[in-house]
């Protein structure tokens, strides 16, 4: 086995490449873009974070039953969303403001462009309508909001959004609202209210799959508004739509109810800083598609959710979406993982940066590394040629003798050293010289003359 190690030994003196070479010459660079290549997927395209807090409503609001659809539907992708229930558009508006929320529900005509861009809000688009309900008890014959003048009536509190609304069509109608006995009671108690007959008319912003809404559509002796003039109110109030409650919707059965409803609408939207980061826009936007794309009482399929009928900029990933879909990688695969790939384009564009200036460097520091390896052992030959030259009078021989030894050692070293084959021109060469050297020394040695003793 010994014999065959050792030729085996031998053979492997001479490789194709030498890999610990490639390892050494490439390793810095690989180490380099390792580095820049994690910072730039930390610090330029930062990973979605995986809660997010939603501003909603009131209890036994839409805006509180979306919410917790949202939230069930992000828990499927690992984000954690946590409700934060409020008196409503207004409210919600203040809280991104503030910074204290994230996304919020924001129902449409709650501000202004120029306000929302200074504010740096961004719509992810319109979700459902939300008509205005105005219930009265039945003693109460009102057919025009000017017939409101000397009710009790509950516009709900300041931070609904509800108040501010039916103020701009009040001022329409001529109507001061100081004419009224307003109440600014959240739903729930102002409908209580209402049944115990303590106020005439309740008024409230909400889609039709609030359960307050559902209740009060069957409740005897509570009546809703009909806006015979929403078209009008639409005209002078752009940001609102007019909508028809359609005769027996609620019961078909017991013909609830019993005709068509004019109502006027605004939308609710959902709003979010522009820092959010563009993952959880995709993420929402896709969310509200699967929430609000059916049919419903006052919509179309797939009319919801849209990027019209809201007067805050559309974000710019929320536009991607209504024109083209889902980013190609989400129809496939998981939020996470194509999330993360979406991101390693970052990486590949850094790297591709890279390596392009260094693939220059790497091979020319391979080569030199090889061929060091032989050329380190040109020094020690120079220096058996310096010696050999200084070398003078009865010294000489003496020196030759010892530098031929040390050139027997030095090719020894030589022939252990482990080169690839396309180096091995310079090995070769390498030896040649050291026999060269050998031979000067020789002849040098030949051309002593015998010592004294050695004559007699």
């Amino acid at each position: 086995m010994k014999p065959f190690n050792r030729a085996m030994s031998k053979i492997r003196k001479f490789t194709q490449f030498s890999f610990r070479d490639l390892v050494a010459a490439a390793g810095p660079t690989i180490a380099l873009i390792a580095v820049l290549c994690a910072l730039a997927y930390l610090i330029v395209d930062p990973a979605p974070p995986h809660h997010v807090t939603l501003a909603a409503g009131q209890e036994n609001s839409a805006y509180d039953e979306f919410a917790k659809k949202y939230a069930a539907r992000l828990a499927k992708q690992g984000i954690k969303v946590t409700i934060r229930r409020s008196l409503g558009s207004q409210e919600n508006l203040q809280l991104l403001n503030d910074g204290k929320v994230d996304i919020a529900f924001v129902q449409s005509g709650s501000t202004e462009q120029g306000e929302a861009q200074r504010k740096h809000l961004v719509s992810l688009g319109s979700l459902f309508t939300e008509p205005v309900w105005l219930f009265m008890r039945e003693p109460v014959a009102v057919t025009q909001l000017t017939g409101l003048r000397g009710l009790k009536v509950n516009l709900g509190p300041e931070g609904t959004g509800v108040p501010k609304l039916l103020r701009q069509m009040l001022d329409l109608n001529g109507v001061d609202p100081k004419e009224l006995t307003i109440s600014a009671l959240e739903n729930t108690p102002a409908t209580v209210e209402l049944l115990e007959g303590r106020i005439d008319a309740l008024v409230f912003s909400s889609g039709p799959d609030a359960l307050l809404v559902q209740m009060l559509l069957q409740t005897p002796g509570i009546k809703l508004f009909d806006f015979a003039q929403a078209e009008a109110y639409t005209r002078r109030l752009p940001f609102m739509s007019h909508v028809v409650l359609p005769r027996g919707i609620v019961d078909v059965g017991r013909d609830l109810p019993g005709q068509d409803y004019q109502l006027v609408a605004p939308t609710a939207t959902l709003v979010a800083r522009d820092t959010l980061h563009p993952a959880l826009v995709d993420l929402f936007v896709q969310a509200a598609a699967e929430i609000h794309g059916g049919t419903g009482w006052f919509q179309q399929q797939g009319q919801f959710p849209s990027p019209k009928y809201t007067e805050i900029p559309v974000a710019g990933e929320a536009a991607k979406f209504y024109k083209d879909g889902p980013p190609l990688l989400q129809r496939y695969m998981n939020f996470w993982l194509a999330n993360f790939f979406d991101r390693m384009w970052v990486v590949v564009v850094a790297l591709a940066a890279l390596l392009l200036p260094l693939s220059k460097v790497v091979p020319p520091l391979y080569v030199w590394r090889i061929r060091s390896r032989v050329y380190r052992w040109y020094g020690q030959l120079r220096t058996v040629e310096q010696e050999l030259e200084a070398a003078q009078g009865g010294q000489r021989a003496a020196i030759c003798a010892q530098l031929l030894k040390r050139l027997d050692e030095l090719e020894e070293l030589v022939n252990q050293i482990s080169i690839p084959l396309a180096f091995a021109d310079a090995l070769y060469g390498l030896r040649s010289h050291i026999n060269f050297v050998r031979q000067r020394v020789r002849n040098a040695l030949a051309a002593e003359p015998p010592a004294a003793g050695g004559a007699a």
